[in-house]
């Protein structure tokens, strides 16, 4: 019998899912090999007290950082607004540094990954994380290279995922390192989910997130493409309409919102799109025709470029 030895992370204010979610697809590796191949989990808390997670359930912990611990081959790093309280807990961060010197690979799932940046082991490397924390995360270790539209990265020996259902993605992947690919489909048979899920976090996150003020001459720009989508809009068109030179306005529209005019525009068609693609049963072509773009083939071209899914997979997935 092969056996991995996984050691699980825990501190208040955990995401339970971050560890039963993995927990639970490394547990049937077990079952589907016919005792073949084992993977040994152990909880190492950041205390002997039961510790409660952020949905209120609480776990014993089978080790702390303080007892001798066996060999980890992997180290699961779990999210949950407790981990920001454990970022300037020397012993904590100490703990996850010793630990990955010696681990054949250390996972931090969702926002997981920022203890891994307060133990200084993301420098250089590309990571992702939930997208609402990828411009906090980019903020606090600037020497980290943050793509937030993975499901999961792996950078030599650190792996990090985006939120709280990416662990069983993470989990996934390596099982399929460990156990090959068959054993890692099964898996996901059995769990009911993707083993490779398509489209990355765009597809579940609003692409404008951030706009301008509402008086500013960006936020004009912007206030007039969301209200005329449908119009042919251009970077001379917009300078244009703004009684400004395309070259400045681009200067400016870059400086506010770190992206050019045109980007803006195309990402407001998409998410226009999508919520005619959730909430209507508006055809593809009278959509495409709605939200500005040239017609349908050039929406999905767009939709599959930006968001690695088509406008049609993306309605089935996420219709009202």
């Amino acid at each position: 019998m092969r056996k991995v030895t996984v050691g699980m992370l825990l501190f208040p204010g955990f995401q339970m899912l971050d560890i039963a979610g993995p927990g639970d697809a490394f547990a049937e590796v077990d079952v589907l090999s016919g005792g073949e191949f084992k993977y040994e989990m152990l909880t190492v808390g950041t205390t002997r007290r039961p510790l409660q997670s952020a949905s209120g359930f609480t776990m014993v912990p089978d080790r702390t950082i303080f007892d001798p611990c066996p060999h980890f081959d992997t180290l699961i790093v779990p999210g949950g607004q407790g981990v920001f309280n454990t970022l300037e807990d020397t012993t904590i961060v100490d703990w996850i540094k010793e630990q990955f010197d010696d681990c054949r690979r250390v996972g931090a799932i969702c926002n997981g990954v920022f203890a891994l940046g307060a133990a200084g082991l993301l420098n250089g490397k590309t990571v992702t994380t939930h997208w609402m924390d990828a411009v906090n995360l980019a903020g606090m270790f600037k020497r980290a290279i943050v793509d937030p539209d993975r499901i999961y990265i792996k950078d030599g020996s650190i792996y990090t995922t985006a939120g709280v259902t990416a662990g069983i993605d993470l989990a996934l992947a390596l099982i399929e390192e460990d156990c090959g690919k068959k054993m890692a489909l099964d898996v996901a048979k059995y769990l009911v989910v993707y083993l490779r899920r398509s489209g990355g976090q765009s597809q579940f996150s609003p692409l404008l997130e951030t706009q301008a003020a509402q008086d500013s001459v960006v936020g004009n720009v912007q206030n007039h493409i969301l209200e005329n989508l449908a119009l042919e809009h251009t970077l001379p068109s917009l300078a244009e309409h703004m009684r400004m030179s395309p070259r400045n306005l681009s200067r400016v529209f870059k400086k506010e919102c770190s992206m050019t005019p045109m980007n803006f525009v195309t990402d407001a068609r998409i998410d226009a799109a999508r919520r005619c693609l959730e909430s209507t049963e508006l055809g593809l072509k009278d959509i495409a025709k709605r939200c500005g773009f040239d017609n349908e083939d050039g929406m999905r071209r767009i939709f599959v470029r930006r968001l690695d899914i088509s406008p049609a997979d993306y309605r089935q997935r996420f219709r009202l």
